[in-house]
């Protein structure tokens, strides 16, 4: 099975946010297309049967079309990715620097899951409850 839906990401680095993405939540990249100065494109990085594309911020048509923050400063999307361990994933993205914003809770409707950022503000939750098996 692969995912229909696809979500998209900015980072003003986003040569550091492949790195951090496959470090800390063990992302592997698919596809990386980097032009001139190494500005990363396009991007494909998969976990299991699911991806999440990402490029760098840039001034193109698309990209003043989305942005990375609110006007407050704050994200714009969390991601919830679904995951066998965990506190063993959890463990491994605080040890590669990912910033713990909820600790592993068990949730009313099933379900344990950490939610945390990448070093963009990029809000993360993973979790072993599977809507899909729900």
């Amino acid at each position: 099975m692969s995912s229909n839906v696809i979500p998209t990401l900015r980072y003003k680095d986003a040569n550091a946010a492949i790195e951090f993405l496959t470090k800390a939540f063990g992302f592997e990249e698919h596809q990386v297309v980097r032009g001139e100065n190494d500005v990363v494109q396009h991007a494909e990085l998969v976990f299991r049967e699911g991806m999440v594309m990402l490029g760098s911020v840039q001034k193109t048509e698309y990209g003043d079309l989305v942005t990375t923050v609110d006007k407050a400063g704050k994200p714009t999307t969390g991601l919830y990715v679904i995951v066998e361990d965990v506190k063993a994933h959890a463990a491994q993205a605080e040890a590669a620097g990912a910033k713990i914003l909820m600790p592993l809770t068990a949730q009313d409707y099933g379900g344990t899951d950490c939610t945390c950022a990448d070093p963009e503000g990029n809000v993360w939750s993973f979790g072993d409850y599977d809507p899909w098996k729900a």
